[in-house]
């Protein structure tokens, strides 16, 4: 159907020969290679202080970071108005309250110390920030504010493995950084999710909280180092098993080349796309950041319809998508009398995110925008 889809998985034979060894070792659930995938992810963040947890989403790691420190009912976390569901999702989950923190600006998507302070009541016990499609946020200014503020700071790095903000890794900021894995992630492993922090207390908490509170493994068990376990603390089954943490292994062997193939992508698109006057494309020229361009948004002129524009797409063949609705309009959240957050609010309304993956072609690159020109400079747009 797509001659050009939205996203495509960047694997190849050292994914089946890495799923195949794990199903012939007889071991499937969570063992050595959760470990291994562990350890080597810590070292791509920068260090031995950072303790990684694997977990079996990212949404996962987002729920246990909100339980680890104690949020909770009558308790406000601000999230960004522009992000996935996940975010509002989990601090519903723990009987928090949603507060919305603007956009920077048309030009830089994400939240800012100034969007977030604007939010901030006596009721703030935390906040969760998005590196959106992989551009860091300005972290120095916003762990400035949580710590003058005495607020939670916690990372999702869903769109942002391996980015950096002033040479240090995204994730290791706050008290926590909380991964995605999930299909169409930069490191793909169909479901799963790594929970990240420096705080040693922290991550030993995480570590039983994902596996039912057990102060002993299944794993632990079958090599003869337990026999039985205690309960310390309630917990839940978020574990990641050993065939995602094998296909994480060798996605995490091939992620910066991967990010570095999407940054040329981007590139092209940009020089190609400068001479359509209804589109705008966010993120230039933004200082001290490293960017890992999971998703490549661009932004609309108000004469052009966003869904008209997706329909001609599909009749050349290629997958748009839109990142993200706003909140208000999901059945879920409409009673929650959400604050407004206008810059979002309206990128949210005029966003269209084109195909991006590593294994994507400059071929594919210029169709699509040939075929961009064409619907939106030659044609009469509806």
């Amino acid at each position: 159907m797509w001659k050009v889809q939205l996203f495509k998985l960047n694997y190849d034979d050292r994914e089946s020969r890495a799923v195949k060894d794990v199903v012939d070792s007889g071991w499937i659930t969570m063992g050595e290679k959760t470990k291994e995938f562990e350890n080597n992810f810590s070292k791509m963040l920068g260090g031995s202080n950072i303790h990684s947890v694997a977990v079996s989403n990212g949404t996962a790691s987002l729920h246990m970071a909100l339980l680890g420190l104690n949020i909770g009912s009558g308790d406000e976390v601000i999230i960004p108005a522009l992000t996935f569901v996940a975010d509002i999702n989990v601090v519903k989950m723990v009987g928090a309250t949603p507060v919305l923190a603007d956009c920077s600006s048309y030009n830089n998507w994400n939240v800012s110390a100034e969007t977030i302070k604007a939010q901030i009541t006596h009721r703030t016990k935390a906040v969760i920030i998005v590196h959106y499609a992989g551009y860091p946020c300005e972290m120095n200014k916003i762990v400035t504010l949580c710590k003058r503020r005495g607020l939670y700071l916690i990372e999702d790095v869903a769109h942002a493995p391996g980015a950096k903000y002033k040479g240090k890794s995204c994730g290791t900021f706050g008290d926590y950084g909380c991964f995605s894995f999930f299909s169409n992630k930069n490191l793909s492993v169909g479901e799963g999710g790594m929970l990240v922090t420096k705080n040693k207390q922290l991550a030993i908490r995480a570590r039983e909280f994902r596996s039912h509170g057990m102060s002993a493994l299944t794993l632990d068990r079958h090599k003869g180092r337990a026999i039985s376990y205690d309960v310390s603390n309630v917990g839940l089954n978020y574990r990641i098993d050993e065939i995602r943490s094998a296909l994480g292994l060798v996605q995490l062997e091939k992620l910066r080349d991967a990010n570095r193939k999407r940054g040329y992508l981007i590139d092209r698109y940009i020089k190609n796309l400068s001479s359509i006057k209804d589109i705008s494309i966010p993120f230039q020229n933004l200082k001290n950041i490293e960017p890992v361009y999971h998703i490549f948004p661009i932004l609309l002129s108000n004469s052009i319809d966003r869904v008209w524009l997706i329909n001609r797409l599909r009749e050349y063949g290629i997958q748009s998508s839109i990142h993200y609705p706003i909140f208000k309009e999901f059945t879920a959240f409409k009673n929650l009398n959400l604050n407004s957050a206008p810059i979002a609010e309206d990128i949210a309304r005029r966003e269209l995110t084109l195909p991006l993956y590593p294994t994507m072609s400059f071929s594919d690159v210029d169709f699509i925008c040939n075929s961009l020109y064409e619907i939106l400079e030659r044609e009469e747009v509806a």
